[in-house]
């Protein structure tokens, strides 16, 4: 098999996040965790790399604006209309490389930042168990540095590819 630079690209990213793993979560976490652990910190951290911060300017601006007055329903619909078609938003001052910027904090911020997303969005980190996860983290002292090892990995969906067939994959690239 002949391996292309996205190949290439794609296996470095790989294994960097599972050096990542080998590196912080061995020991307090048993080898068959790593994964649990992992797979809901590679999707934040593409959530992270796929929401600008423009995006998150307009769709703060506009949940400031209207948290109040507009019905929940209605509120969303507004919001994931900010996104440029990503699907989903953020109403938090947050992204990861914030979050550790405030270490005596962290907990309490990334409560907030999770629980900042769409509705759609945290049905899907819910499925990941993440409170257990980051509680395991937290009664270890990894969060933050397991933070700061993904922020150091860009897992935006296009960089580095070559756009295929003038497609859009923004919306669908998660």
């Amino acid at each position: 098999m002949v391996q292309t630079s996205d190949t290439i690209q794609f296996q470095d990213k790989a294994n960097f996040i599972w050096q990542v793993a080998d590196d912080i979560l061995f020991g307090p976490f048993m080898h068959n965790e790593f994964r649990d652990v992992v797979l809901p910190f590679v999707v934040l951290r593409r959530l992270d790399c796929i929401y600008t911060d423009d995006i998150r300017q307009k769709v703060r601006g506009d949940y400031q604006q209207f948290k109040d007055t507009l019905p929940e329903q209605d509120l969303e619909l507004l919001l994931l209309d900010m996104t440029e078609g990503l699907g989903f938003y953020n109403t938090s001052e947050f992204d990861l490389k914030r979050l550790v910027a405030n270490e005596a904090a962290l907990e309490e911020n990334f409560e907030f930042y999770i629980k900042s997303y769409s509705s759609n969005m945290r049905d899907i980190l819910q499925n990941f168990q993440l409170e257990q996860v980051v509680a395991k983290l937290l009664k270890n002292n990894l969060l933050k540095r397991l933070i700061e090892m993904f922020v150091e990995i860009d897992l935006h969906p296009l960089r580095g590819q070559q756009p295929r067939n003038g497609l859009n994959l923004r919306a669908s690239a998660l």
